[in-house]
This record gives C-alpha cells, structure tokens and sequence, in this order.
C-alpha cells in the first residue's frame, strides 16, 4: 500500500455481540493478547448494561465501540464493523469464540504465501478439544440440505456426501475448501468490501455460506487452516432456541432462492421450503 492506506501488518477483529454474557469479555482479552491485531472494533447489538465496557476494559490494543443502533443481525453487524475498521485484513471473530495465543500471527503468515484474493478460517473446536460441526464445510446445494435434514449424509456418507465436514479426516495442512463458519473469517478488507461485504438480508445464520459461495463466485478461494484453533463456546446469547432456527430457516430458503433460481425451478424451491419449515418444526417441538 503507498499514501494514507493502511499498514500491510494491520489486522481489525471485527465482534458482533447480542447479549452474549461473560465469555465476551473472553473473547476481548483472547483478542488483546494476540499483538497482531491492532484493533478490536466491537459491535453492540444488545448486551445488558456495563457488560460491554467490562468487556472492553483497558489495554494497548484499542476498542472501538459501536453501539445504539439495536439488533441489526449478524450480517449487518460485520458490516459496520467493516465499514468502521482501519486494518488491513479483517479478523471476523463470534463473541464467544477465543483464538489461541498466536493464532492471529499464523493465520496473517499462511495468508502471505496464497494469491489474493482469499479468504480463511481455523479449526473451531468445542472446550474438549473435538471439532466442532461448520468448522469445515462443503458446497451448500439444495440436494445436500435434504440429504442433511433427512440425516441420510449421516447414515451413508460414501452415497450422500455431508455438507459439514467435521467427522472427515482433517486435513494436515492449509487446503482449499468452498465453506468456511462466520465464527471465524480471515481476510484483507479490500476483498471483503469488493463483493459488498454480507448480505444483510440474512439475519441471523447463512450468511456465512452466501458470503463464501459470492467470494468463489467472485474469483476469490477460500482456505482452511489446521493449525489455527479457536474454542468457540456457541450457544452463549439468551435468544429462544425456536426464534435461532427460525432465522436459520429463512436464511436456507432465501440462500436456495438466491443462487440456484435458474437451476432449480420455483416449484421445486417452493417443495424445499416446505421440507426445511417441516425440518424446523421437528428440531423446536417442545423448546422454548
């Protein structure tokens, strides 16, 4: 970069938080100790009040705070903190996910050796350790969802390959997958800003899959890399399970509308729509 662009070393976190609780301040402090972010830019959607200045707190790594605009989404929440951060590369990170130490560091050196434009993401694992499902994913097709929803990818993997990829061997080393979770996402804010950044007619769940498959679209390659674990914690937020999943499935029917309108004929989507609302009625039965 030449004149007033940014500095090719600097990293914005970019935390989209609703009402997260304690682990968000985890998730800050993870974040701080990692000295190749230069910034935090900390996007409140809604946490009860104190709870994002605890988070904050002090430190030589700046918090930027944006807040008063109330429950935006996810999408719309990355967004700004998009269009607020100086860094060079963004670090898109979930509120209740902690980067181990150095983790930062290696993904900003795997990145230097791939041809841009690329994007990236780390091993997401539970607090055991184990691979968490979405830490690596295949290309979402309406097929696939079926076969996920029916549990048939489960119970013949070899017949039906899984959109979730998790209970595959992991790879060894970085390699090009076409999925990546939101939970955390690497990349240099050119790119992320010259597809227009999320769609944020998704709420709340998916963005994640349109955001890759519109970087594959674009040209762009998305990457996993083994060697970066983040703990993510999930299920931090006090939102209603059944309101999640209805998010979820607005997010599918709007993702299959969206990029298979040629290939699948509105019949057909209209028959996936009723399967996936079917899908969520079976999953939130009982549940709050």
């Amino acid at each position: 970069m030449t004149g007033d662009g940014p500095s090719e070393d600097s990293v914005s976190a970019i935390v989209v938080s609703y009402n997260t609780g304690p682990v968000l301040a985890e998730c800050i402090a993870a974040l701080k100790r990692d000295r190749t972010v230069t910034e935090i830019v900390l996007v409140d959607n809604g946490n009860p009040a104190g709870a994002i200045d605890r988070a904050a707190g002090d430190a030589d790594v700046p918090v930027r705070v944006l807040t008063g605009h109330g429950n935006v989404g996810f999408a719309a929440g990355c967004n700004r903190g998009a269009a607020a951060a100086t860094g060079y590369y963004l670090l898109i990170i979930n509120p209740d996910a902690i980067v181990a130490t150095g983790g930062v560091a290696r993904l900003l050196a795997d990145a230097r050796e791939l041809e841009a434009p690329w994007l990236m993401g780390a091993l997401l694992t539970g607090p055991d350790g184990t691979e968490q499902q979405g830490s690596r994913r295949a290309d979402l097709t309406p097929w696939r969802a079926i076969f996920e929803a029916s549990y048939l990818a489960r119970l013949a993997p070899n017949l039906f390959p899984p959109f979730n990829l998790h209970r595959t061997p992991r790879p060894a080393k970085l390699v090009e997958i076409p999925t990546l979770s939101g939970a955390c996402l690497f990349l240099r804010a050119s790119d992320y800003r010259a597809i227009g950044g999320m769609d944020e007619g998704y709420f709340l769940h998916v963005e994640d899959i349109d955001f890759c498959k519109r970087f594959r679209d674009a040209g762009g390659r998305v990457w996993f890399s083994p060697d970066v674990a983040v703990t993510h914690l999930k299920s931090s937020s006090d939102a209603p399970r059944k309101e999640v999943e209805a998010h979820k499935t607005r997010g599918l029917i709007r993702y299959f509308d969206t990029h298979f309108e040629k290939t699948w004929p509105a019949p057909a989507r209209w028959v996936l729509a009723k399967l996936l609302w079917l899908s969520y009625g079976l999953k939130t039965i009982g549940r709050n």
